[in-house]
């Protein structure tokens, strides 16, 4: 057996509805399933193949290592196709792109931003098209 790709990214945030909203503005994703478990308000986000399942626990803040003081979740990545149509939902959305703007690796180019819970995106456009390592 082998894993074909990533399913989804399940994620606790601040507000289902801030994140939701964002997430639609910045990246195309629509709710597509929504509930409660075990009193908790939870979302399923769905944009093409890209899944992130968001549960909300306003208590816990933003996620920050240092003040977990355990391992966590770096960033995750978000693959796109067309560089000028990121930059202008960038520029649209006045969205802060970190390090100084985009980064340049040996075969894509990324964009790191943060959602409003404070999780870390990255933002990658491959040079192929898509990741060839070879």
């Amino acid at each position: 057996m082998q894993v074909k790709m990533l399913d989804h990214l399940n994620m606790t945030v601040c507000s289902v509805d801030q994140t939701a909203d964002w997430y639609r503005r910045v990246f195309g994703f629509d709710v597509v399933e929504e509930g409660t478990y075990r009193g908790r308000r939870w979302s399923i986000l769905q944009s093409e193949d890209a899944v992130l399942c968001v549960y909300e626990h306003p208590e816990r803040g933003s996620p920050e290592l240092a003040e977990h003081g355990s391992h966590g979740v770096a960033h995750f990545g978000l693959r796109i196709d067309d560089a000028a149509e990121w930059v202008r939902t960038v520029e649209r959305e006045h969205v802060d792109v970190l390090y100084d703007g985009p980064v340049r690796w040996p075969r894509s180019t990324s964009w790191y931003v943060s959602d409003p819970n404070g999780y870390e995106i990255e933002v990658a456009l491959w040079h192929d098209g898509y990741p060839r390592f070879s």
